[in-house]
């Protein structure tokens, strides 16, 4: 936990020991009426969840759960290979009702506090821009934060996401299966594979999120491919 970034801790008995080392850090919203709401779930033993961070609107960063433990914030989930996503990962939770409370958009006071927490992480951990992801990318089955409004554009600016690569064709797969396997080639579970395309959608396109697979999106996985595979894509 960096000290000079943190207004506040609330100490969340809700973790446990890494298992790995960081590689990822996660972005979530809180998805609850208020944040006081929020918080307390994240501190309540029973309810199971938390979270190393939380951030509010006015942009107050709450630390919850030292770096070096395991919150539980990602739940069933998967990146890359990697299946025990809280034990390799930092979790992030902004302070935002959600879909299901009236979603909105992250103020900038928020989004000023989350950069410079979210920049010192990636450095201290050597954090890869492809991992630093939304809830909706690790658990396209179940989740949809941090949501189509978030403001990624703004994080690839810094360097501290990958950017939306400018589709240079219109690339449709010979079949749904090859579309897929690419995409789980990326990083997604392709288990529910609706979810996993909508999920895609909401990341890279938020402009239309249908869950179907079409040749701006196609093109879109493409051009993210080419650029992992050259290592420009870190």
């Amino acid at each position: 936990m960096t000290p000079w970034l943190v207004n506040q801790t609330v100490s969340s008995p809700n973790f446990n020991a890494r298992k790995l080392p960081v590689s990822m850090v996660v972005l979530h919203y809180t998805g609850m009426p208020t944040a006081a709401e929020a918080l307390e779930r994240m501190c309540d033993p029973e309810a199971e969840v938390s979270a190393h961070y939380m951030i509010d609107e006015d942009g107050t960063v709450t630390g919850l759960v030292p770096e070096d433990k395991r919150a539980w914030h990602a739940g069933k989930s998967y990146w890359r290979g990697i299946t025990d996503v809280n034990s390799a990962s930092v979790g992030i939770e902004l302070v935002n009702p959600g879909h299901e409370w009236g979603y909105r958009p992250f103020p900038d006071a928020q989004m000023n506090a989350l950069l410079p927490l979210l920049a010192d992480i990636v450095e201290r951990h050597d954090v890869p821009r492809g991992n630093i992801v939304g809830h909706s990318d690790i658990a396209p089955a179940r989740k949809e934060d941090p949501g189509e409004l978030f403001d990624w554009p703004r994080l690839a600016q810094l360097g501290l996401a990958l950017p939306i690569p400018k589709e240079r064709m219109v690339l449709l797969y010979d079949n749904p299966g090859a579309f897929y396997l690419a995409l789980e080639r990326f990083g997604y579970d392709i288990t529910d594979g609706r979810a996993a395309v909508r999920a895609f959608q909401r990341r890279w396109r938020p402009e239309l999120i249908d869950g179907e697979i079409d040749g701006q999106i196609g093109a879109i996985l493409f051009e993210l491919l080419l650029e992992r595979d050259t290592g420009h894509a870190r």
